[in-house]
């Protein structure tokens, strides 16, 4: 099965994450298929940049989200209707 979930970058104590899509069966931090995003949850406002469309693409194909991850495309698309 594949996922769409965060992989932890950045310092100790200084968090940085990208949204991958990746095999269920592979480590958090481990080589992913894709990267479609990043999230900065360390900035003020929290920085999200998701690719949508790529994201959608991956679903389409049978990709499941994390429940973090859903989280956070729906607080991006929130934000851009808001705006």
């Amino acid at each position: 099965m594949v996922k769409i979930r965060l992989s932890r970058a950045g310092a100790r104590n200084r968090p940085y994450y990208h949204v991958v899509v990746v095999d269920e069966r592979k480590k958090r931090d481990g080589r992913p298929l894709a990267v479609v995003g990043s999230f900065d949850p360390k900035t003020s406002p929290e920085r999200i940049a998701l690719q949508a469309d790529a994201i959608q693409a991956w679903v389409a194909k049978g990709a499941r989200l994390s429940p973090t991850v859903k989280s956070l495309l729906r607080r991006q698309t929130r934000a851009a209707k808001s705006a």
